[in-house]
Parts: C-alpha cells; sequence; structure tokens
C-alpha cells in the first residue's frame, strides 16, 4: 500500500507539541516525533517518491493559535496535502480557566475559520484531520484526569463534524489508543497522557500514513 502524495508534491504538518517536538531546536527540521517517522516510512516504503515534507507544530498551541499564524505558517507554502492535529491544549485551557478559555464552542468557531480559509485560497490542498487525544484509563471520578477524559469527547465531536463538512480525511488518534490501551499499560505509550513516547508517535505516524493511502 502506498500514499497517494505523488513526488514534487508538498505536505505540511501543523499543530501543537506532540507535532512539534523538538522542530525548531534539537531535532530540526521535523522534529523527533510522529512528522519524522511518517517521513521515515515514506522513504522506506515509497522510495522513488520526492515528496517535500514541512513541519510546522508550536508546543502550547491551540487551534486560536493556529488561527492567528496560518498566513504565514500554511497558506504562503501552499501546500498539496495539510494535516491539522489540535485540540489538547485547547482542551486544557477551558478546563482551567472556563470564562477566557478555549471551549468547544470557540474551539469549533476557530477551526471552522481556518478551514474556511484553506479551502479558499487552497482549493486543491488535501486535508486529514487528526483528533486529540488523551491517554489514560483513570477511573475515579473526582481526579483531574477522569475530568479530561470527560470533556474530550466534545472536542472529538467537533473534529469529526469538521471532517465531514469539509470532506477531509480524519485520523480517530484516541480511539485508537483506546484500542491499545485495552492490551497495554497507558506507560507504553506515554510517561503522562498528552506527550507519547516514541511508540505512540509510532502508532499516529501508522495511522497517518494509512490515511494517506
Amino acid at each position: 500500500m502506498k500514499t497517494m502524495i505523488q513526488s514534487g508534491q508538498t505536505i505540511l504538518f501543523i499543530g501543537d507539541s506532540i507535532t512539534d517536538c523538538g522542530r525548531r531546536d534539537t531535532a530540526r527540521p521535523l522534529g523527533s516525533g510522529y512528522v519524522s517517522l511518517f517521513n521515515d516510512l515514506l522513504i522506506l516504503r515509497e522510495p522513488a517518491r520526492r515528496v517535500k515534507i514541512i513541519n510546522k507544530g508550536i508546543g502550547g498551541d491551540n487551534v486560536s493559535g493556529l488561527k492567528n499564524r496560518w498566513s504565514d505558517d500554511v497558506l504562503r507554502h501552499r501546500p498539496d496535502w495539510l494535516s491539522i492535529k489540535i485540540g489538547i491544549n485547547d482542551l486544557h485551557c477551558h478546563l482551567l480557566d472556563p470564562q477566557h478559555g478555549i471551549s468547544p464552542k470557540l474551539f469549533e468557531e476557530d477551526y471552522l475559520k481556518i478551514l474556511e480559509r484553506t479551502v479558499s485560497s487552497l482549493p486543491k490542498c488535501r486535508i486529514l484531520l487528526v483528533d486529540p487525544f488523551y491517554i489514560s484509563t483513570e477511573k475515579s471520578s473526582d481526579s483531574f484526569r477522569r475530568t479530561v477524559l470527560a470533556l474530550l469527547p466534545a472536542y472529538l465531536a467537533v473534529v469529526h463534524k469538521l471532517s465531514r463538512k469539509f470532506k477531509t480525511r480524519l485520523v480517530r488518534t484516541h480511539e485508537l489508543f483506546g484500542v491499545q490501551l485495552k492490551h497495554r499499560d497507558p506507560d507504553t505509550f506515554c510517561q503522562e497522557p498528552v506527550h507519547p513516547d516514541l511508540t505512540g508517535h509510532l502508532l499516529i505516524a501508522e495511522a497517518v500514513y494509512q490515511a494517506l493511502a
């Protein structure tokens, strides 16, 4: 199985720290996470392809941050393929400051705006949405982790709704990790629920590759 990306095309990844993964520092230019692993998969499985990969993840970012840098970090590069992974910082921001944070409603409004801008400016660009995840099986009702897990479906629903609206490809990372957690401890993929280790990043990279095939 091969991706539909053709030689000479550009794929741009954008998101928060899970996408960034050191791409602005010690692991330039692709980072040490799923973007770099996706590049490795592409090289090994499709050696004849020559594809330009750009990583524009920024640690700590949220959908409003993406909106504020969309022209500089996405539109001016005119990618043929675009992967967007955002949402967990929006959720945390809302939990910690409900009055000023990014509620599911605001998350949808800003996400809608960046997708509308993309479709308008880059009508031929193929889009992949990667939903947020939280790697935890916490059951205690009074724990912060359980609170995150209870709120996460509202943000997942926004991503899935927009994927249907704009007819994008979709990676359901939270669901994929959930399947794994039926058989493995969360520490297999993540030392804390947000930032995956190499195994967790490999799961995302493989899912992205399959979604573009």
